[in-house]
């Protein structure tokens, strides 16, 4: 074969070589796999793992293309807010804030044209932009003895307006971190506002604008910092606003600042109750509610118990009634466990606070008691065993306190044991509403009952009735076994004539009148004998029907 020849062949060889790859390649393309290299090279042995050295380049380009970019930003705003806070002696006031909206014009500039090509820069951009903005214009009022603008109405209008577009900017590109951040410049609007209804006012549209937030863009975590930060802006001003270099001082006026703590309240509210029926009451809503009820009612205590104590009886009466019907709503609406607990509590505190600050000592306590009924009444409707239980536990307390603080015991006081039967009563007619597997709750009510009706009498009364009374209650007690077929009730009233029967031997004997120690012997006696014959009676009367039904089965 020639030289030509062998070479034509090589050539076309080569040319099919080709081909083949190129076929390959177009495979390889189209399937998106990997081209494997045969051709391994060697290489000196790494000191580390190879995900490991890929890890590092991943955390070092990282550092370097992320975090520079937001600590290059932050460092660059700071240099600027600190070079427009700086004295200039001999310039003109306005000159300041000039150069600082001549800067905040050029990176905004500069975060529009990289918006495309450097993206994470462009946003980082907008936000120190957005911050100096705020700053520049609040240099025209602040940091300077002689302010550009003197006129306070008009600075503010102007520092709103720009927390509104700021706002506005920050929404629309759906950013969470930069929508908090203007949202914080929002509270401090209010704080430097140095007018007691403006801040109110803010602080109740930055509510909303949180609510807003939250229920359209499921931002929870802003939701929570903006129920925080209002009630804390709130204690700010009511301790004289310190911010502002005052003297810390507690601040009476304007006495319409405690209603706006309730429409904070309000507000705050909705977000969970206009929430998306799909979400649950889960963690978010849990914490959110508390913190809105506790911290809420806590400084709205504070104010009122400090400041407004003359009005202490119409303030917690309308705090009152703002909580117990936020609970009923959330019940209503989403049978609601946690936020009806928390709104429910607050408001039959409220109504105690009403209660103790318009009654004296110890009269209050007889209100306190009945109030006691109005809770394990709505507590049954919101199934709450919760509040049942804490209902008692306060009832038996305040039960305690009367008899310790109370000098002069009335026969009002009998309204402990009455309330204490009809709670018992009332549990025992909704008990399917709590599905109470055992009766330890109604049983802790008629001990109750047991316990003070005897005891209120025997203070209440004169010595000479006390016994007379006792038996009269037994008899009461076993007309109520009879009408409501229960035999607590029997026990109930054998239990009060055994005490009645303790009494008259060891009490009446000994210092009761020769007359009315006769007539309450007496009296005792044929009671004894005649429920004695009604108990025989009615054991005869169980041993025939038993034998006549054991006659039947025959």
């Amino acid at each position: 074969m020639s030289p030509s020849t062998r070479k034509s062949k090589s050539s076309s060889e080569s040319d099919r070589l080709k081909k083949i790859e190129a076929r390959l390649d177009r495979i390889e393309a189209y399937l998106k796999l990997r081209p494997t290299d045969h051709a391994v090279e060697e290489s000196a042995p790494s000191l580390f793992p190879e995900n490991m050295s890929e890890t590092m380049d991943t955390l070092e380009f990282r550092i370097g293309q992320y975090w520079f970019a937001k600590a290059g930003i932050i460092v660059l705003a700071l240099g600027i807010v600190f070079l427009m806070t700086f004295p200039y002696q001999g310039w003109p006031s306005y000159f300041p804030s000039l150069i600082g909206y001549i800067l905040v014009a050029g990176i905004l500039a500069l975060s529009h044209f990289w918006r495309g090509t450097l993206a994470f820069i462009s946003r980082y951009l907008l936000g120190g932009g957005l911050i100096l903005l705020y700053f520049a214009t609040l240099r025209l009022h602040f940091f300077s003895d002689h302010p550009t603008l003197a006129n306070n109405a008009l600075f503010l209008a102007l520092l709103i307006l720009v927390v509104l577009v700021s706002l506005f900017i920050a929404v629309k590109r759906k950013s969470v971190y930069l929508s908090s951040l203007i949202l914080t410049l929002g509270y401090v609007t209010a704080v430097v506002s140095e007018n007691s209804i403006i801040l109110f006012l803010v602080l109740t549209l930055l509510s909303v604008a949180a609510v807003y937030l939250k229920l359209n863009f499921k931002w929870e975590g802003i939701f929570i910092y903006a129920i925080i930060l209002t009630y804390f802006f709130h204690l700010i001003w009511f301790i004289n606003n310190p911010f502002l270099g005052n003297r810390i001082q507690l601040v009476s006026s304007p006495g319409i600042n405690t209603y706006f703590i309730l429409l904070y309240a309000i507000i705050f509210a909705q977000g969970n109750l206009l929430r998306n029926r799909d979400i649950p009451e889960n963690n978010f809503v849990i914490i959110s509610t508390f913190l809105n009820s506790f911290a809420a009612y806590g400084l709205y205590l504070l104010i009122t118990v400090t400041k407004f104590s003359s009005h202490l009886v119409f303030s917690h009466l309308l705090a009152s009634i703002v909580f117990l019907s936020l609970s009923i709503v959330f019940w209503m609406k989403e049978k609601s466990k946690f936020s009806t607990f928390f709104f429910a509590i607050l408001g039959y505190s409220a109504l105690s606070v009403a209660i103790i600050a318009h009654f004296k000592l110890p009269n209050y306590f007889i209100w306190l008691c009945w109030q006691s009924l109005l809770v394990i009444t709505t507590a049954l409707w919101f199934r709450s065993k919760i509040i049942v239980l804490a209902n008692f536990v306060i009832f038996v307390i305040i039960f305690l306190a009367y008899v310790m603080i109370s000098i002069h015991v009335g026969l009002v006081s009998i309204s402990f044991g009455l309330v204490a039967l009809l709670s018992a009563r009332i549990m025992n007619w909704q008990r399917h509403r709590l599905e109470l597997k055992t009766e330890l709750m109604r049983n802790a009510y008629l001990v109750m009952a047991f316990v003070a009706i005897p005891y209120a009498l025997y203070h209440s009364l004169p010595g000479r009735y006390v016994s007379l009374s006792w038996v009269g209650v037994a008899v009461f007690y076993y007309f109520l076994s009879l009408i409501l077929k229960n035999k607590k009730y029997r026990w109930m009233a054998l239990f009060t004539l055994l005490l009645s029967i303790l009494y008259i031997f060891v009490i009446g004997i000994i210092k009761l009148e020769p007359v009315y120690r006769i007539v309450s012997f007496i009296v005792l006696g044929i009671v004894l004998i005649i429920i004695s014959i009604s108990y025989t009676k009615i054991k005869a009367k169980r041993e025939t029907d038993q034998t006549n039904s054991g006659s039947g089965e025959k």
